[in-house]
């Protein structure tokens, strides 16, 4: 029997955050397609239970990894009730996952990301959903080690959540407005609030609290294996992204109709889909564009 610690325990009910019906919905259509373990639902639309833009999946399949460059990324369109809904859907096997959130792979992004608020939007059975809340907890003791061990001797919470997050951003190869990490903490307070002290004692650091400050107990020798550790990532972590976005340009399926949502929510110019482009996405770009401008032109005539 796994011993569950008090960050399983909150990890395990935050899990079970409400979302809205429609995304519920959706997230079981995905699941029963894939013949998945568990849907976590994640990003801005969670907090504000909003339906417009793009809502964001990840779908946890049983058994091995397929790929060797993971997740499998997807765009979906499903109209429910009557609400037309969109969204990006991340596919990778579960056990790939939880290795990726316990810092296992060169990865940054999974424990990254789901150190920050997430909701099981369906699962198979209670033991599916044991099995994911489990992974994510990894994700938040794998991200407090490295915060402390970036951060300083002793802080607030919030100051050592911003050095995991500017640290984590500039590996990978997005660009972030400055100040990201600080709208990600204030967005989230619930979230975060009392997250860091329970992660760290679940990683094996002690803490102590002083007022609103923590003072981690970190060796020298463990923050360099940790900072090492971290090291090796920061420097893979650009190309490795690299390598997905150029997969992501070949495999994402619905690329085409993706892109062309996007492209008439920002210029207003409907880009027709046509069976080609849906099947070659990049070398349609060109004649796109064209569309598009000549668009453009034609509404300012």
């Amino acid at each position: 029997m796994i011993a569950h610690s008090p960050l399983d325990d909150r990890i395990a009910s935050a899990l079970t955050r409400e979302v809205v019906p429609e995304v519920r919905a959706f997230a079981g259509k995905l699941a029963q397609a894939a013949d998945a373990l568990g849907v976590l639902f994640y990003g801005s639309n969670l907090r504000t239970g909003s339906l417009e833009g793009v809502l964001d999946f990840y779908v946890l399949l049983p058994g091995a990894q397929v790929e060797r460059i993971w997740p499998r990324v997807s765009y979906h369109e499903w109209t429910h009730d009557g609400v037309p809904l969109r969204a990006k859907v991340a596919t990778m096997a579960l056990e790939t996952f939880r290795a990726a959130a316990a810092g296992e792979r060169i990865d940054t992004t999974i424990w990254a990301r789901f150190v920050q608020p997430s909701a099981l939007a369906w699962q198979r059975d209670a033991a599916a959903g044991a099995a994911i809340a489990q992974a994510v907890a990894g994700a938040a003791r794998t991200a407090a080690r490295l915060a402390v061990a970036l951060g300083p001797d002793a802080g607030t919470p919030e100051d050592y959540w911003r050095a995991l997050f500017r640290a984590t951003y500039a590996a990978e190869f997005r660009v972030e407005k400055a100040g990201r990490e600080d709208s990600i903490l204030a967005a989230n307070r619930a979230h975060f609030d009392g997250l860091l002290p329970l992660a760290l004692g679940a990683a094996g650091i002690a803490v102590t609290q002083e007022g609103g400050r923590l003072r981690p107990t970190l060796p020298a020798n463990e923050r360099a294996r940790i900072l090492s550790w971290w090291a090796r990532r920061r420097r893979l972590g650009k190309p490795y992204n690299v390598l997905r976005l150029l997969k992501a340009s070949t495999t994402f399926e619905g690329a085409a109709r993706y892109a062309a949502w996007k492209i008439e929510r920002h210029t207003g110019v409907p880009v027709k889909i046509t069976p080609w482009r849906e099947r070659h996405p990049i070398l349609a770009a060109p004649g796109v564009l064209w569309q598009v401008w000549r668009g453009k032109r034609e509404k300012t005539a």
